[in-house]
């Protein structure tokens, strides 16, 4: 079976260094760097699959694509999907779930040991260097993991790769509880009051819903250590921004790391890049590149080909809707 796949925003997961054979495989492969929804309706006519990592796809969409049978999100979030229109029209939708766990995880630790270290403001200044006759500086904190409590809220397959890294490092790893849940997988769950007084880090790895939605607020800050470092590798949405910034200037919590930020792209007056375009020191941003590990964007792709096959097949896999 051959059908013609059109990729609407593939420099957003490919730089070429990603093998595409076997999704060349499957069909007739069109790819686009990027597509407005303009040019998204302009570019279906003759698609079968659509491949789409962050391009908008909703009714008018599907209705410009009258062979569409099945629409591939070439992530593990579908939050760009119109799930209802595609149900509504009989459209299959395949995400590609777990690709990224190792990679997240590394990265929740690439940032937090930057946290800890500071060893990115160390080494953005080598102009400095010559002014220390002994060549050691001690104008930022160091502080080690080991000995410390490592809070991470949400136990998925990132959360549990995450508390391993953690307990290699000789943290003591603990969750935030839910109601009836003193424990899971050897790892102790605290009740809230507890997990924010305890946690010397917290990392986020929850799903974003109603009620996650700025679930680290003023409040939830307050209850934090001022030594506290905060991570977010999950979505934006799971932070109130402004009162994190206002938390970090404060000195509420001593710094915090975030990849995800709402919405992306960001405004140029958006909270955390205004902040720092001000001075805030200690936060430290990376622009939504924890899961980009070519390891990882390689088995998405190796994902994305096992779903169409299933589908052709018959079979459910990674099917969302």
């Amino acid at each position: 079976m051959s059908d013609t796949l059109v990729f609407l925003d593939r420099s957003t997961t490919d730089r070429g260094d990603l093998d595409f054979s076997g999704i060349e495989s499957l069909g007739r492969l069109v790819s686009h760097a990027t597509s407005t929804r303009e040019q998204t309706r302009e570019r279906l006519a003759e698609a079968e699959i659509v491949l789409t990592n962050k391009a908008i796809f909703g009714a008018e969409e599907m209705d410009a694509a009258p062979r569409l049978k099945l629409v591939q999100v070439v992530a593990t979030g579908v939050n760009n999907i119109d799930l209802d229109a595609a149900r509504t029209r009989g459209l299959a939708v395949c995400n590609v779930a777990g690709y990224s766990t190792e990679a997240v995880a590394q990265h929740v630790f690439a940032s937090l040991l930057n946290l800890a270290t500071n060893v990115h403001r160390f080494a953005a200044e080598p102009e400095k260097w010559t002014q220390s006759s002994i060549f050691t500086r001690l104008d930022y904190p160091v502080t080690e993991l080991a000995g410390k409590t490592l809070g991470i809220v949400g136990l998925g397959s990132i959360g549990r790769a995450v508390a391993r890294i953690g307990a290699a490092f000789g943290m003591r790893v603990v969750a935030y509880g839910r109601e009836g849940v003193s424990s899971e997988g050897g790892i102790p769950r605290l009740a809230p009051d507890e997990f924010f007084a305890e946690a010397d880090a917290i990392t986020l790895h929850c799903p974003l819903t109603p009620e996650t939605r700025h679930f680290i607020n003023a409040t939830t800050l307050a209850k934090m250590k001022p030594g506290a470092l905060l991570i977010n590798t999950g979505r934006g949405d799971l932070v109130h921004e402004a009162d994190l910034v206002t938390a970090l200037k404060n000195g509420t919590i001593r710094a915090a790391a975030v990849d995800v930020l709402t919405p992306e792209p960001p405004a140029p007056d958006h909270p955390f890049l205004a902040a720092v375009a001000e001075g805030l020191d200690n936060l430290f941003i990376t622009p939504h590149t924890a899961w980009s590990a070519v390891e990882a964007r390689q088995r998405l792709l190796d994902g994305i080909v096992a779903n169409v096959q299933a589908f052709r097949a018959g079979e459910r896999l990674n099917r969302v809707d």
